[in-house]
């Protein structure tokens, strides 16, 4: 039984040139002069007299005159690679590596064909940063902006200031609270102040008594360690009572703000008996908010303090948010097995909330702009990193690249090829086979 394996690329053909198909044989072709084998740069495959590769020097004559390609680096009237019939001999397709070399062509009789092959193409595009890892993001409050107020000492809650949200400066009122702890403190206080004074006086008394020659020195003396003492106490008070921030007097303190921000709890209610253990408020500065970020462990070795992480979330859609790697964790979650980083924020308008989740891209490569291809562009041809270059309607040249990071879309390539350029994917591997004399899909044929 006889069947027929049709070739998707019927029609295309394999070269190093750009000149269109030939035309068909005549009879008596005329005879073509020929340049001796002698005359020709066996490196470069152009006349030696003309080698801009051995003689760079020449460079600066044809481009005077005009006459350059600056694609292949050769006099645009005998570039081997753009008019192998004018002399020369022809580069051949396929390298000593097996790999097709660089500049082979594959071309179409129409360009409907590369149609109906399913090849696709797209714009070579540049980006900052270059190849990304994606991973989730969760947003939190940032800790160094967080505050957590408690009642200092126990008592009963008189007044609330504040609620839930209510935006405040540092050192607003949150609440105040009457304690008998600190209404014993603030008559200690006043006592503390009446001694002061009550050893003031009795010291500049005993120093006046002393010039006078009616009391000893050590009279003088032991007026003023008391008048130390009663200072020192009083000083003790005050701070005790100022750290409470019961300086009002009447048993009562205020619980103030201690940081500008966001009221994001209150437990505190009016009448309640409260310790100083209890959690009474919260305040958060939410101008900026940690992103942790999970990263997969056998990513986390790509991962470095300082690169760029960009954040989209569907909850603000149309909008990127920016940040860098500020901490990676030394251990990996035995439940997710991921490495968290972090990274803060900004969020001025205060769109991002606490707790949403964001899709993270953590940048690999450097700052500088980076080429990228999809992942689909890139085929390897015996080991060979290749792109395919569309150069007409109807013709592609696989062009040798260099390869950098990569992400689970797209590969950074660092050498061979230009942002704006228009490479294959869909399809490419089928001009790859093209391109190889010893691949299955390389032509048409019949069997058995």
């Amino acid at each position: 039984m006889r069947f027929t394996i049709l070739c998707l690329l019927a029609g295309a053909t394999v070269g190093c040139a750009r000149s269109t198909p030939s035309p068909e044989p005549q009879k008596n072709p005329p005879a073509t002069a020929a340049p001796l084998a002698a005359d020709i740069c066996k490196e470069h495959g152009v006349l030696e007299a003309v080698c801009t590769k051995c003689n760079p020097k020449l460079i600066a004559v044809f481009q005077a005159k005009g006459d350059w390609c600056a694609e292949h680096g050769f006099p645009e009237s005998f570039c081997p690679i753009c008019h192998p019939e004018r002399g020369g001999r022809p580069v051949e397709a396929v390298a000593a590596d097996g790999a097709p070399a660089d500049g082979t062509k594959v071309r179409f009789k129409a360009a409907e064909t590369a149609g109906l092959a399913g090849i696709e193409t797209v714009i070579v595009e540049q980006r900052p940063g270059g190849a990304s890892l994606p991973a989730l993001a969760r947003l939190a409050f940032d800790a160094t902006k967080r505050a957590e107020i408690n009642a200092r000492a126990a008592g009963v809650v008189r007044e609330i200031d504040a609620d839930i949200g209510t935006r405040v400066k540092m050192g607003d009122p949150l609440a105040v609270v009457e304690s008998a702890t600190v209404g014993a403190d603030q008559s200690r206080l006043r006592a503390a102040e009446s001694r002061v004074r009550a050893a003031e006086a009795t010291y500049e008394r005993e120093q006046k008594l002393v010039e006078d020659g009616v009391s000893s020195r050590r009279d003088a003396v032991s007026a003023h360690t008391e008048l130390d003492a009663a200072r020192a106490e009083l000083e003790s008070l005050r701070a005790s009572l100022g750290m409470v921030g019961g300086t009002g007097g009447a048993g009562r303190f205020t619980l103030r703000a201690p940081l500008a921000g966001v009221v994001i709890r209150r437990q505190a209610s009016i009448g309640r008996l409260v310790g100083p253990e209890e959690l009474l408020f919260e305040v958060a500065d939410t101008s900026t908010l940690w992103a942790e970020i999970e990263v997969p462990e056998r990513e986390a070795a790509r991962v470095e303090l300082g690169q760029a992480v960009t954040f989209e979330l569907d909850a603000v859609r149309g909008r990127t948010f920016e940040g860098r790697i500020e901490y990676l964790a030394p251990e990996v979650d035995r439940r997710t097995r991921t490495v968290q980083a972090r990274a803060t924020v900004p969020n001025p308008d205060g769109k991002l909330r606490a707790n949403m989740f964001a899709n993270a891209r953590i940048a690999l490569a450097a700052d500088q702009p980076t080429v990228l291809v999809p992942r689909t562009a890139l085929q390897r041809a015996k080991g060979v990193p290749l792109v395919f270059v569309r150069k007409g309607e109807a013709e592609f040249e696989a062009r040798r690249v260099k390869t950098g990071f990569a992400d689970a879309e797209s590969v950074e390539v660092t050498a061979g090829l230009k942002a704006g350029e228009v490479v294959a994917t869909e399809g490419s591997f089928l001009l790859k086979t093209e391109t190889l004399k010893d691949s299955i899909g390389a032509g048409c044929s019949d069997g058995d």
